[in-house]
């Protein structure tokens, strides 16, 4: 396999490790949103949040929980957002499961998407649409 973060998990690429353990391992992005900008993955390869058995998942979670609460407290941010891009049309890059923790202050100037308005029945139907897929 010829993935980046495999290559990072295996030591066979360098990065500046913010936290590890036997499921998880966090270090920080080399082309940051913000600084301190931080990636949780897992160690185990997984495409996407399909693909992760839910306990390993619950692992990368509680990483990603202690990474923000550091970021607040390490680097004196106010806050954190916590995206996970889902297939290359969500904007994935590298084909392994990654969580971006990105530290935030006020007047950063990082934008978040635009938001928009469900037509009439649009909510509706997209609901139940969503529902039998569950």
């Amino acid at each position: 396999m010829d993935c980046i973060f495999c290559k990072i998990i295996k030591g066979e690429l360098p990065s500046f490790k913010v936290y590890e353990d036997r499921h998880t391992l966090a270090f920080l992005d080399i082309v940051p949103v913000n600084y301190g900008h931080t990636l949780v993955i897992p160690k185990k390869h997984y495409s996407n949040m399909e693909e992760i058995p839910e306990k390993e998942l619950k692992e990368v979670i509680v990483t990603v929980k202690m990474v923000g609460k550091a970021l607040k407290e390490g680097l004196g941010v106010e806050g954190y957002n916590v995206g996970e891009n889902n297939d290359p049309v969500a904007g994935q890059i590298i084909a392994h499961l990654h969580f971006h923790v990105i530290p935030r202050s006020a007047g950063d100037g990082l934008a978040l998407w635009p938001q928009g308005k469900y037509g009439d029945g649009e909510a509706e139907e997209a609901l139940d649409k969503i529902k039998k897929a569950i």
